[in-house]
């Protein structure tokens, strides 16, 4: 079904299946490093009487399988592990996770926004039963995003009135924005897994390894991350004065999603990078 974008998508998965059971006990298992859109929905939910436990992340930014095990309770509604963070790009194991959910009889959900068109999200392939995309991370128009859905998986609708998208999103969609995003598929499709993309990032890692030596460290998963994405901190250095020896490279100091943070990363630090 269609969204207004990944924010929406995920509150949708997130609230959808909480309220039709929300007399009853509730438990989401997630992770540390969620995106904003997914922590903060869950902290909502929790004031509501839910029960949102975050499992650790190693110091790639992995998820262990087994710690998803040991949080699961019989009151698990929802497993919500994202993709691929969009921090440091490092990728879940989803489909390990999911067997794990499935075992346990609780619906499995990723949050993808920051892989798809970047590497493939089958969601048969990776054994969910939710999944979320925003537009605008593969060069769709703004404002458009989708929540897929496996049948017999029932959600309380957000926006209530008419039963536009089979009941579970009143209001008309947009065809120019949904075409848009179809298009934007179409066109990422060939070249899911990105090798010219992974070698610019090898490249570009190599460099700052000649550069700065032993002063520049890689955050996030050596393999599994996406092509697109590299993360790396630099120890004793400020952001302006290594900029200052890249002219070539434009860049910013802080994440896009904390533009006016200076404070550590809430990634980084469930990574144990020190401050």
């Amino acid at each position: 079904m269609f969204t207004s974008g990944g924010s929406e998508a995920n509150n949708l998965a997130l609230k959808g299946l909480f309220f039709p059971q929300r007399d009853r006990p509730s438990h989401i298992v997630t992770s540390r490093i969620g995106h904003s859109a997914i922590l903060a929905p869950c902290r909502f939910l929790g004031r509501l009487g839910a029960n949102v436990p975050c499992v650790p992340v190693d110091g790639s930014a992995r998820v262990d399988p087994d710690d998803v095990r040991k949080a699961i309770t019989r009151d698990t509604f929802l497993n919500s592990i994202m993709h691929a963070n969009n921090e440091v790009g490092t990728i879940q194991p989803i489909a390990e996770i999911a067997k794990v959910a499935r075992a346990h009889g609780v619906p499995m959900y990723t949050d993808a926004a920051q892989s798809a068109g970047k590497i493939p999200t089958n969601v048969d392939a990776l054994g969910v039963d939710l999944l979320s995309i925003a537009g605008h991370k593969l060069y769709a128009p703004k404002g458009i995003g989708a929540l897929y859905i496996r049948r017999g998986i029932v959600l309380e609708p957000l926006i209530h009135g008419a039963g536009h998208e089979g009941g579970r999103r009143a209001g008309t969609e947009s065809a120019l924005l949904t075409a848009g995003l179809g298009k934007a598929c179409e066109i990422a499709r060939p070249d899911l897994g990105v090798p010219a993309t992974r070698r610019l990032q090898v490249r570009f890692w190599d460099r700052l390894r000649a550069m700065f030596g032993d002063r520049v460290a890689l955050n996030g998963h050596i393999d599994a991350r996406l092509p697109n994405t590299l993360t790396v901190s630099f120890a004793g250095q400020v952001g302006a004065d290594i900029l200052t020896r890249m002219p070539e490279v434009a860049a910013s100091t802080g994440s896009a999603c904390h533009s006016a943070g200076i404070m550590l990363s809430p990634v980084l630090e469930a990574m144990g990078v020190p401050p």
